[in-house]
């Protein structure tokens, strides 16, 4: 069995990440970011979609977590690009609705090869605590570029921004656990008309 893991790093003048996954994993998760709402987030992430990820980051946080969050989207994005290889063998398609009291979305993906994001949530307020709602935009537009994904994101209906940003990171979680599964009817072949992802 091939083996899907990766380890990524990036260095910047603003951010130095370290992201490393295994996409046959257990759903461990290890943290060290300083933006405690966005390991929440990432602790779903890991959990509703069996992949076990670590992130150590430091950033500019002093001035504000944007860099962090969207670098760390970067970053994951590539280590799930690595950790796919040729995607020989993979369902390539992710789908996920999940409720959490008033709150369901949907989530839906393709490893297409191709960076296309369209994001229509509405997190009702501007600020989770002190994390700024913006910059869920910005960690997934940063996944979608360097993963090479069709990445779609709705919130059907929800009041509370904490049960729709879960609902959101769940549904993520487990439509690329969808996505990534290994499809034992189709092992050796890349599931595209066109032979290549």
């Amino acid at each position: 069995m091939t083996d899907r893991t990766a380890t990524i790093t990036r260095d910047t003048l603003e951010t130095q990440i370290t992201v490393s996954i295994n996409l046959d994993g257990t759903g461990k998760a290890r943290f060290k970011t300083e933006v405690p709402f966005l390991e929440h987030m990432m602790q779903q992430i890991a959990l509703h979609g069996m992949i076990d990820i670590e992130i150590d980051a430091n950033g500019d946080n002093q001035i504000d977590d944007h860099h962090t969050v969207e670098d760390i989207g970067i970053t994951l994005g590539q280590a799930f690009a690595k950790a796919m290889g040729d995607k020989k063998g993979v369902r390539r398609y992710g789908h996920a609705y999940v409720p959490l009291d008033e709150a369901l979305s949907r989530v839906v993906i393709d490893f297409s090869g191709r960076p296309h994001l369209e994001d229509t949530v509405d997190y009702k307020r501007a600020m989770l605590g002190k994390f700024d709602t913006d910059l869920f935009h910005e960690f997934f537009q940063g996944f979608v570029n360097h993963a090479l994904v069709s990445l779609h994101l709705d919130n059907l209906r929800g009041r509370n921004a904490h049960h729709i940003a879960e609902t959101i990171f769940k549904a993520f979680g487990r439509a690329l656990r969808m996505a990534v599964e290994r499809d034992e009817r189709c092992a050796d072949a890349i599931p595209s008309t066109k032979g290549t992802l």
